[in-house]
């Protein structure tokens, strides 16, 4: 039988783009899959009516920039588009440390195995560290904080996937306003600017600052001849000659649809790998001889946000990139717990709505002038979130969260459940708040503990990993070291899906590197 495709990605985040990258410089005819659209600069959401949420429940009318999901116990936000994660990370991609590899690993997994990975993936995403004049509010405030509580050689600006402009600096005219963003032209010839510091990195940078997949390891797929499908969500995989049917829905209207390969990349993220594959062996029956450890081993990735409020002092988190340092906790001395401060901030969304209603009226639609005035003068004014500092961070929590399809009963359709129970990831949660509170202290801050952790234990990730682990065999793993799923040659998961424990810092290059690797072994 002809197949269509050499091979077929699922999918165009950290691990997607990688495979799409590497298999199509090897001549492979390859095709991606994704779910979310292409966003231009110009489709990015800002306003009231604008396109926010991706909804799991009606893709076809909803497939926007974020997928929200929110179970029982924990919220997991994601990406949907062309780039996966990357369109909405911070921009960091920090190598993991080496005591994550000691154990929960198949054995030719560890940390020297990924470091030529981790080269490559840096110098693809051609990673800086925030230029010396042009610290952030933040950056200082954080360096402040390791000084005054002893922990100064714990400090570290973090490898940021951004684009700098050294001549740029906050003492400029109207520093944030987009025409001092140089335009470049990057190493994959596409078009770029750098960076303003304007905040919106988790919304889409409204200049090109940020190194996105789409703009580097996809740029590369699509140039040797990769064909990337967007608003394409998988349904199933199934067995077919000698290779795979993928069956998929197109989103825009199109109906049902499917092709073939003789190689398979699943590659849509923790939840989105793992419930694909719950599909295909516990709905469909197509891969009935998935491990019995699929879904089992999620993680939160001990992911926190505690709040602090400086009465005498500005912050200005919604200004300048989403995160540029850290405080470095994982070496365990703090009774054993290991975690990772950063410095928090996000994007200014209400300013953006703002803006965006008055950039849209015409001249025949323009709005009651004294409430266009009204409007203008609060984007002018002071910044009512300048206090605020928003510590972050991440620890290495328990993976022992379980996904599973559950009918709810009244409800006929099998839908994602995620059993996550925080009782053993607490005490590592509770040290990282523990920290932001001294740490706010110490420069004169005071932090508040979130109520929807202090009342329910209530988590959201950013960076969920697990569900689909590494393994030597089916019986403790769903894949193998090379991430090809046991009992299904030709078949394989590359995302953080197969992350078997918690990383305890943003986990972007350490699924790139493993892709990376993946691709060697696989194309050797």
């Amino acid at each position: 039988m002809s197949l269509g495709f050499d091979a077929i990605v699922i999918g165009s985040g950290f691990g997607g783009s990688v495979a799409a990258c590497r298999l199509a410089e090897a001549g492979e005819r390859v095709l991606v899959l994704e779910r979310g659209r292409r966003w231009a600069t110009e489709d990015l959401p800002r306003g009231p009516g604008d396109d926010w949420v991706f909804d799991v429940e009606d893709p076809e009318r909803r497939h926007g920039w974020l997928d929200l999901r929110l179970f029982p116990r924990v919220g997991v936000a994601q990406g949907a588009g062309v780039g996966g994660g990357s369109l909405v990370y911070a921009n960091v991609f920090v190598e993991a440390e080496r005591f994550v590899f000691d154990h929960g690993w198949p054995e030719q997994i560890d940390f020297d195995a990924l470091t030529p990975h981790y080269a490559t993936t840096g110098r693809m995403l051609e990673v800086q560290t925030l230029p010396d004049g042009q610290l952030t509010a933040r950056q200082r405030l954080m360096h402040q904080a390791a000084l005054a509580t002893g922990d100064a050689e714990r400090f570290r600006r973090l490898p940021l996937a951004l684009r700098f402009d050294e001549a740029w600096h906050y003492g400029l005219d109207d520093p944030h306003d987009p025409h001092h963003s140089r335009a470049v032209t990057n190493a994959f010839g596409r078009a770029q600017g750098t960076c303003v510091h304007c905040g919106d990195c988790d919304l889409g940078c409204p200049v090109g600052a940020r190194n996105t997949l789409d703009l580097n390891y996809l740029a590369r797929a699509e140039d040797r001849g990769a064909e990337i499908r967007p608003l394409c969500l998988v349904r199933a995989i199934e067995p077919e000659g000698e290779g795979y049917r993928v069956r998929y829905r197109r989103l825009d209207g199109g109906g049902e649809a499917s092709e073939t390969a003789r190689r398979v990349v699943v590659a849509a993220g923790s939840l989105g790998s793992t419930e694909l594959l719950l599909r295909c062996r516990d709905q469909y029956r197509t891969l009935p001889a998935l491990s019995p450890r699929l879904g089992h081993g999620w993680c939160a990735n001990g992911d926190f946000l505690t709040p602090a409020f400086y009465a005498d002092r500005e912050v200005s988190p919604t200004r300048g990139p989403t995160i540029t340092c850290a405080i470095d906790y994982l070496d365990g001395s703090d009774g054993g717990q290991r975690y990772f401060v950063e410095d928090g901030g996000f994007p200014d969304v209400i300013g953006n709505a703002l803006r965006a209603v008055l950039e849209r009226q015409t001249a025949g639609e323009r709005l009651f002038d004294g409430w266009r005035l009204l409007l203008d003068g609060l984007l002018q004014g002071r910044d009512p979130q300048a206090h605020l500092m928003p510590w972050f961070g991440q620890g290495v929590d328990a993976s022992d969260g379980v996904m599973r399809l559950d009918r709810a009963w009244f409800d006929r359709d099998l839908e994602l459940a995620l059993d996550y129970d925080v009782g053993r990831s607490r005490p590592t949660v509770q040290a990282l708040i523990d920290r932001h509170k001294r740490l706010s202290e110490a420069t004169g801050g005071v932090a508040l503990e979130p109520p929807s952790w202090t009342l329910f234990d209530y988590l959201l990730t950013p960076h969920p990993l697990g569900g689909c682990n590494m393994g030597s065999g089916r019986e403790d793993g769903v894949v193998d070291h090379k991430g090809e799923v046991f009992g299904y040659p030709g078949l394989y998961v590359l995302d953080g899906a197969i992350v078997p424990r918690a990383l305890g810092l943003n986990p972007s290059r350490t699924i790139a590197a493993m892709a990376e690797r993946a691709m060697a072994e696989i194309l050797a």
